[in-house]
């Protein structure tokens, strides 16, 4: 009796556990799916759903039509002039701009506590298969932070410096100083001067760049994405996909068919185009900054279509790729479960303002396109409150279910979709580029700082969406220069930010001795 006792005492334990087992699993199975696909240096104003109609993204566009967009989301900066590296930074680990670049600095030191603190690990830790593929330009190793990391890319291909190589590294040495970037580049490439400069072509295969093997690396990323897609749908596990397009980030290359979409007589030079940046700090006009040496000094409005052209050609590229993936994802029947995200990791200028990069606080530089698409997610559906592309992390981990720990600085935008939130959670957005430029975005207006240089910038955005016309001489506008001044002094706190305004403060008020 005692025996049978107890062999149903373990067949119950085993019921159990197995009971357990299968309500777990099907738990897991609940878990929705996740892709992000990002793009790099590509600017709200270019999508054509969106109301820029300049473009070709259709598939951009089915995004946008089969979910929510924000139209005002942006990056808060850089902390060196590879804007890329702090974006990316922030969203993989959650924090605001100088709390990722110490987080940077640790992942740099292999801090496994720090490794262990990003979005794929804490999606990893709830049970999801993750995987990235394309740009990375990280400090941390991505084949360490994701299951899966397949032709994990830098920051851009190799320019010509590389293959320059020792010659021009000891000339540098030896003189203190760095070459023009001119001497760096294909010949030809990024410089147009007008329609004889022939040398560039960006749909030649041989000059490299983003061309391997004859194959796009847009193509690349779209082929290492449908490869596990085939792989996801064989298997129960929800799925974590960083998909991470260098598009549109130059050299601008695309297939001949796609730069046929863009005659270069039906480009439009930006309203708020000018030959030079009047305000020149390292942000413009200087031929030390690689993003600027791309087009010559003085602007010109050939060279600005020509850029813009390949621009537009190279997004179109990529949207085609983007299309595909969504194509094979449907297939699977997954979809259903599935959310998607798109961003940018910033904008670029592309000659509005004078500029060609993004190491300015202008809307064009750091305001991106940002889509979400999933289950319950409006359909169509456009919202205006302020959003940080890292919001997506949290918001990812929100419907993963997981608890957001306090180190995330973000916020998840699911009860603004939802609803339930009318307000942003960020009454201020603030900018910084280095240790020359610092902005506050707020009640429809825009003050940019410029310390080394002793200059303010204020905005109207509602009545000047371009930025045109700088109101911070106007004695009328005096109050509010001096309120979002002392907003952004009260929002560096926040952020951690340690860049002293006090001198430029007291300048910009006639004050002295503190009175």
């Amino acid at each position: 009796m005692r025996i049978k006792s107890t062999a149903w005492l373990v067949l119950l334990i085993v019921v159990a556990a197995c009971s357990e087992k299968i309500e777990t699993k099907s738990q897991d199975n609940e878990s929705p799916n996740f892709v992000f696909l990002f793009a790099d240096d590509q600017t709200f104003e270019s999508i054509g759903a969106l109301g820029f109609d300049e473009v070709h993204t259709p598939n951009l566009d089915r995004l946008v039509n089969a979910g929510t967009s924000f139209t005002h989301a942006y990056n808060m900066g850089g902390w060196n002039g590879a804007i890329c590296v702090a974006s990316r930074a922030m969203i993989i680990s959650g924090s605001y701009i100088w709390n990722a670049k110490e987080k940077s600095e640790s992942w740099n030191k292999g801090d496994s506590t720090a490794l262990h603190q990003t979005w794929p690990r804490l999606l990893e830790k709830k049970g999801y298969d993750t995987y990235m593929t394309g740009k990375w330009h990280v400090e941390a190793p991505a084949d360490e932070l994701f299951s899966v990391a397949k032709h994990v890319r830098p920051g851009m291909p190799g320019d010509r410096r590389n293959e320059l190589g020792t010659a021009i590294k000891k000339w540098e040495e030896e003189s203190g100083d760095m070459k023009d970037w001119n001497d760096y580049m294909p010949l030809g490439y990024g410089r147009p001067t007008g329609p004889n400069d022939t040398d560039w072509s960006p749909t030649d295969t041989l000059q490299g760049g983003f061309w391997e093997g004859g194959k796009h690396w847009s193509e690349i990323v779209r082929d290492d994405a449908l490869a596990f897609i085939e792989t996801a749908k064989k298997k129960d596990d929800p799925f974590f996909m960083y998909l991470a397009f260098n598009a549109t980030h130059d050299p601008r290359q695309a297939p001949q068919r796609f730069l046929d979409m863009y005659p270069l007589d039906s480009i439009k030079v930006p309203e708020n185009f000018l030959p030079e940046y009047p305000y020149k700090d390292d942000i413009g006009n200087n031929p030390g900054l690689r993003d600027e040496a791309l087009a010559p000094f003085p602007r010109t409005e050939y060279a600005v279509k020509v850029h813009r052209r390949e621009y537009y050609a190279i997004l179109s590229h990529m949207d085609e790729q983007i299309g595909l993936i969504l194509d094979a994802l449907e297939a699977t029947g997954k979809k259903e479960n599935t959310y998607i995200f798109f961003g940018a990791d910033h904008g670029l200028s592309v000659g509005h303002h004078g500029l060609i990069g993004k190491q300015s606080m202008f809307d064009h530089s750091i305001r991106i396109p940002m889509m979400v698409v999933g289950p319950d997610i409006p359909k169509g559906k456009r919202l205006d409150q302020d959003v940080y592309l890292q919001d997506i992390m949290a918001t990812s981990l929100e419907l993963a279910g997981v608890d957001k720990p306090d180190y995330v600085q973000f916020n998840s935008f699911l009860d603004i979709i939802k609803g339930e939130r009318s307000k942003s959670y960020y009454p201020e957005t603030y900018g910084a580029y280095m240790d020359l430029q610092r902005m506050i975005r707020k009640d429809g207006f825009k003050l940019l700082v410029y310390p080394n240089i002793n200059k303010v910038l204020l905005f109207d955005l509602k009545n000047d969406p371009k930025e045109t016309t700088d109101l911070a001489e106007d004695p009328q506008y005096k109050d509010k220069v001096q309120t979002l001044f002392n907003g952004l002094i009260d929002l560096q706190k926040k952020m951690d930010d340690t860049l002293d305004l006090q001198a430029i403060y007291d300048i910009t008020f006639n004050l002295k001795n503190g009175s």
